[in-house]
């Protein structure tokens, strides 16, 4: 009788250690769900400080392709004007090895990010994964090449080995000009411009490039992302900055 009471007790412990991973599998799966929506579906998040009130980048490179501390600052002065978050906006950077397989299609960006990101949202802060990689992008083609993408909700990707390749000799842009211009230009989308989670005030999204401002000036303008804007920031002393049109879409969205 009792080898049976301690084998149903043992039982019994077992079957409730395995309620507990699961729910334990559970929550954490549901955490991650929340940084894996769709592109500027979370730009009122992002923006206000209704349920957020800071913010964390989780900044990844690979060796070798770090963006320069320059660019880094510009990016978070690019988030304290733009958005509210009283608590802060704080920076976590940190290198991984080559994955070893540019150029890299938009699905192996998603893997990279699913098998290395750490930081998701939690009750106040909300987390955006920013990766720096060390190859091109599988959609470049002959007439244009596409220098950084957001994809999800809080995530983009840089191609900071293309960056490198077209900025900081003689006739090339300066290269934090370059990398401010298109880092602030990709999380442009994810705070949901234009027309791509902040409704527009008056109508100026790109008949012919969507969801893009249809001012050439404008930091949103589709030439930006794809490397056809080179040559107007070659002396540049700043990147571009968003037009009165974009700049009113994040306000009545939550933002500055």
């Amino acid at each position: 009788m009792k080898k049976i009471i301690t084998l149903l007790l043992v039982f019994g412990f077992l079957v409730s250690c395995s309620k507990e991973d699961t729910a334990d599998n559970e929550n954490a799966t549901n955490t991650k769900l929340a940084n894996q929506k769709n592109t500027g579906s979370s730009s009122n998040d992002l923006l206000s400080d209704t349920t957020f009130k800071s913010m964390v980048i989780e900044l990844v490179y690979v060796e070798g392709f770090e963006p320069t501390q320059s660019s880094i600052n510009n990016f978070v002065s690019f988030l304290e004007t733009r958005t509210f978050k009283p608590h802060g906006i704080t920076v976590e950077k940190r290198a991984i090895a080559s994955p070893g397989n540019a150029p890299y299609t938009n699905q192996e960006i998603i893997t990279i990010e699913d098998a290395n990101r750490t930081k998701y949202n939690t009750s106040s802060q909300i987390a955006v994964w920013a990766f720096f990689a060390d190859g091109e992008s599988a959609n470049n083609t002959d007439s244009g090449m596409v220098l950084g993408t957001a994809y999800r909700n809080t995530s983009f990707v840089i191609y900071e080995e293309t960056i490198q390749d077209l900025s900081n000799s003689p006739f090339e842009p300066n290269r934090t000009i370059l990398e401010t211009t298109v880092i602030s230009h990709e999380f442009g989308h994810i705070l949901g411009l234009t027309n791509l989670g902040a409704n527009m005030v008056d109508n100026h999204e790109d008949t012919e490039h969507a969801k893009h401002c249809n001012v050439e000036s404008c930091l949103m303008h589709w030439s930006v992302e794809s490397g056809a804007g080179l040559d107007n920031l070659i002396g540049a002393n700043s990147a571009p900055e968003l037009d009165a049109q974009c700049i009113a879409d994040l306000q009545a969205n939550g933002g500055k």
